[in-house]
């Protein structure tokens, strides 16, 4: 498959450009609203990889060009991004691509983090009411750790949850989330299940906060 990742020079975008780079023989392309950026993060992460002795190709492009070849688009955003970044690339995609959605809506105060819950009920609601009616939309990577999964010395040992209404595209994406070792993907329901697998994150951040060995932490299932 090849994958573009939106927003691939961020956090949770590097830890999957360098994962399924290393893990998988899937195409990957960096996005970025800047072209230059694109290609730059690429070219760290092929550093990355070849000092692994692995000669993986990857590519770097604008959000755009990206998303037009591509499978799978992993809107790779920020929450308040999500809908705007969509929009920019939505003349790309058609019934033949999935948009997969990792965006959590979070707030934080005194206490810690907190899920922001959009109006459409989910963030991965609101990606599939601003895509074009004919993509389907998955929600899927949103608790995983950006430093584990960006760390290629870490044996990781998570569980991705998904959501999405069309089953080809969730089988797609979980071919993709179970090409990373170490990652195992776990059906969650339809994108009206899409908050509770969102709010997890904040959760997770917060055990973070405060306990010094969760630095971390992800999810499993047992």
């Amino acid at each position: 498959m090849r994958v573009a990742i939106l927003g691939g020079t961020g956090d949770i975008g590097e830890g999957l450009a360098l994962r399924w780079a290393y893990h998988t023989s899937h195409d990957v392309v960096i996005g970025s609203r800047d072209a230059q950026r694109a290609r730059s993060k690429a070219d760290e992460y092929e550093t990355e990889l070849a000092s692994r002795g692995d000669e993986t190709a990857i590519e770097g492009a604008e959000n755009p060009e990206a998303a037009a070849e591509a499978d799978v688009v992993v809107a790779a955003v920020p929450a308040y991004h999500l809908v705007d970044t969509i929009e920019a690339v939505a003349k790309g995609l058609d019934a033949e691509t999935v948009l997969v959605s990792p965006a959590v809506g979070m707030q934080r105060d005194e206490s810690g983090m907190h899920y922001n819950r959009p109006g459409a009920g989910s963030v991965t609601a609101l990606a599939a009411e601003a895509a074009p009616d004919e993509v389907p939309v998955v929600g899927a990577f949103h608790n995983l750790a950006a430093d584990e999964l960006a760390n290629l010395d870490v044996e990781l040992s998570l569980d991705a949850l998904l959501v999405g209404d069309d089953e080809d595209a969730v089988e797609r994406v979980e071919v993709l989330a179970e090409g990373i070792d170490g990652v195992r993907a776990l059906r969650a329901g339809s994108i009206d299940n899409a908050a509770e697998a969102e709010s997890l994150t904040p959760l997770l951040i917060n055990l973070a906060m405060h306990n010094d060995d969760l630095q971390d932490v992800g999810v499993r299932f047992v």
